[in-house]
Order: C-alpha cells, then structure tokens, then sequence
C-alpha cells in the first residue's frame, strides 16, 4: 500500500534534484536534548551543528526559542499567529514558497514544526523523509554557506482543531469515539522507566505507539506505509473518530500525528502541552502498570 498524502514527505534524492528551485526553503529544524536529573531534559539548540554542516541552502529553523511561547512556564508550547508569522517570514517561508523541514533526530522536530505550520494554515510543507541521518549517509552535498532566502510574507490562518488542550484530553478518557495516543516509549507509557515528568505513567485509557518504532533505526526514514499502518491499527487509532497524541512536550507526538496524516487518518490533533502539563496537575489522572 501507499501513503494517502505522500505530498508531506520528500524523499532525499527529490531534494538534491531540487535544491535550486527558486520557490524552495529548506529549514534544519533540531534541537537536542541531555537527560538531566532534576529538569528531565536539558534543551540545547542544534544552530552549532547546522552552523558546521548543512544542505545546501538550508537556514535554521529555532524551535526552542523563536517558534515557541516566551511566556510559557513549558517548554515548547506553540507560539502566537503572529510569532509564528515573524519567524517564518524572516525564514523566507511564505505565499508562493514551499518548506522542507528536516532534522538530525528521528524527525520528530522537523514533524513539530510541519504540524505548526499545518495548524496555522500553511499546506506547502514537507519532512525530509530520514532527515540529515539518511542525507549524509548517502553522500549527498553538504554546505557551510548561509541561506541566501529573501524575506517572505507567511499569513497566518490558524486551525485550532489540530492542536488539543488538557479539557479536550480529559474528555476523551473512556471516550469509544476518541483515541488517545502515547509517543513516548513502552517503559515510560507503564510507568516503570525513570520518572521524566512529575508524575509516571500514561493518560488513562491511552494507547501506545512509541515514535521511534515509527522509523529504520539505521536510516531514520519511515517505516513502509503498510508497516506504520498495521501499528496504528493494532491499538485502535484507525478506527476511531478522533486521534489525539501527546509524549512529554509535544514533540515525539507531532511525528506520530505526521504518520496518521500520511495514512489518511484526518481528524488528528496534538495535545500541546502533553505530560509535562498534565501531570503538573495533580487533579488530573495517571496511570501506570505498576
């Protein structure tokens, strides 16, 4: 079988064919992060290593900075219209271009800001299928130049259906028409891995689909459609009305939600604030196996 929406991946080979269209904005979009006993993860930006070595033309993409929420006690949380509109119209991403967006982990972070771009109305956006991991292990150009992209004008048209909050998620428990989906891994989604928010475990009556089962752990590319979709339909995703997926801060979750929308599974959302806020609310359930 093959994907319903292929459009929002790009292969690497498409690419390097493309790397001088004039309508094209290609953005590195990582972020690394460093287990930290007393803040879970500790964020670095990945601008050093775009800086070393990128695709040709690329520009950096700044999610833990420019492309989230100042005033947000959270890492992460989505930004303003009119933030996101700032950042990608200095990016050169805007009315008549379109994006590719890659990274070097997993494609969860190039995932995030494809469903960012996704919940305020831009359409022209696609993921590196594999991402840095599967250019540079096929040989392909790398540059240390600077992007040479104009500025652009990026209107924002926000689609608040594809971002959930805590209410909506507390709805949906023990909702038949509802699936909440688990990114993060097994471990974590049972509640016996080192605890990396306040509380362990899962949302009540969620299912797990751990991202980086979603992926060749040697390429990074995606799994094969059929694959993929045999994973999501093991724990019900495909069946239900409405698919929410959450991981610790929205992240891992927006890969997950990236691969529904490929499989044609279109009522999907990402609950933003994912773990890190809910189980800083102590009025609001966990589950765990233990």
């Amino acid at each position: 079988m093959s994907f319903a929406h292929p459009e929002c991946l790009v292969e690497t080979a498409w690419l390097e064919a493309h790397l001088t269209d004039p309508d094209l904005r290609i953005l590195d979009c990582t972020v690394l992060l460093h287990p930290d006993p007393e803040l879970g993860f500790r964020v670095e930006s990945g601008e050093p290593g775009w800086r070393k070595g990128h695709i040709p033309g690329s520009g950096f993409a700044d999610l833990a900075t420019e492309l989230s929420d100042p005033d947000s006690p959270l890492r992460f949380t989505m930004p303003s219209a009119t933030r996101v509109a700032e950042a990608m119209s200095r990016y050169g991403v805007g009315e008549g271009t379109r994006a590719v967006l890659y990274d070097s982990r997993l494609n969860m972070w190039a995932a995030r800001v494809w469903w960012m771009l996704r919940a305020f109305g831009f359409n022209q956006a696609a993921v590196l299928n594999g991402g840095w991991r599967k250019w540079t292990k096929e040989g392909r150009p790398v540059s240390t130049a600077a992007p040479t992209y104009p500025p652009a004008r990026f209107v924002a048209h926000p689609r608040p259906r594809l971002i959930a909050d805590k209410r909506e998620v507390f709805a949906a428990i023990g909702d038949n028409n509802s699936c909440l989906l688990n990114a993060l891994t097994a471990e974590d989604h049972a509640g016996k891995g080192p605890v990396r928010y306040k509380r362990p475990g899962r949302i009540p009556s969620s299912v797990n689909v751990p991202f980086s089962s979603l992926v060749d752990p040697d390429t990074q590319a995606y799994l094969p459609a059929e694959q993929l979709r045999k994973q999501f339909a093991a724990v019900g995703a495909t069946e239900r009305g409405r698919v929410i997926t959450y991981c610790g801060g929205g992240i891992a979750a927006s890969s997950a939600a990236l691969v529904l929308t490929l499989l044609g599974i279109e009522n999907v959302a990402v609950y933003d604030g994912s773990l890190s806020e809910w189980t800083a609310d102590p009025t609001l359930p966990m589950e765990t196996d233990a």
